[in-house]
């Protein structure tokens, strides 16, 4: 049997489940986070903060955001509404910025796949940020900050040199097509948020490979499948990101 090869950021654990029924299974825990862009000379840059290397995603470089709690709901019993609420709580509690939620996009939507590991099921946001917003982070949750080009955030984890998750990674790989922040928000705001459920498998060299709808091996879990591509490879010496089935 081939011996997995796994990415250090490789965040899936056990990919044996293939189904949310399946005993052992955890259901994922509603959250939302939200990307905020400023203008920088010449692009635009994305408020990113490193996780206490105790808690969950430690040591790994996220945007703002957290899971959603039952007072996020309020009165309307609806998830986005929730969603959007956690998604400002969260920023204000890990960066002291304070957000409207009317601001949001709704972009994306990512579920990890089954597996016995605690999951986060997430809504993505994106927002533009004002001149006066200034970051406290807590030294808590949250110990360091930084406002980066999404292709320097790239640059960076390909050199090893900060750790990002696959929905990020993702995210800021799409983002680094775009040279405005105008362009970004013009674009998500005329698209059909995307949907991620993710599967994972490991492929006859040992990688192990996140596809979504659309990749030829997604509905048998077959990473060897011949056909469209729709996948994060994520082998030891980095990500690489095949598609030939979505618009970006």
């Amino acid at each position: 049997m081939t011996q997995d090869k796994q990415h250090k950021n490789d965040m899936y654990g056990n990919i044996d489940a293939r189904s949310e029924s399946e005993e052992g299974v955890l259901p994922p825990i509603p959250a939302a986070t939200v990307v905020l862009l400023r203008e920088a000379e010449q692009s635009y840059e994305v408020l990113m903060l490193k996780k206490n290397s105790k808690i969950t995603f430690g040591g790994m470089w996220v945007f703002p955001g957290g899971k959603i709690d039952p007072e996020d709901y309020g009165e309307e019993n609806d998830l986005e509404f929730a969603a959007r609420a956690a998604a400002v709580r969260e920023t204000k509690e890990e960066t002291g910025i304070s957000l409207d939620s009317k601001d949001f996009i709704h972009f994306a939507h990512w579920t990890p796949p089954p597996g016995p590991q605690k999951r986060f099921a997430t809504w993505f946001f994106i927002a533009k940020s004002t001149d006066v917003m200034s970051v406290e982070i807590d030294e808590g949750e949250i110990k360091d900050h930084q406002w980066i080009k999404p292709s320097d955030a790239l640059a960076k984890h390909s050199a090893g040199d900060i750790d990002l998750v696959p929905p990020t990674w993702i995210t800021l790989h799409h983002l680094s097509l775009y040279e405005k922040t105008d362009d970004v928000l013009d674009h998500f705001s005329k698209t059909t948020p995307k949907v991620y459920e993710t599967r994972v498998v490991k492929a006859s060299d040992g990688d192990r490979v996140a596809m979504w709808k659309g990749d030829a091996g997604y509905g048998d879990w077959d990473a060897d499948a011949a056909g469209d591509r729709h996948r994060l490879v994520m082998s030891p010496g980095g990500f690489s990101f095949e598609n030939n089935v979505e618009a970006y």
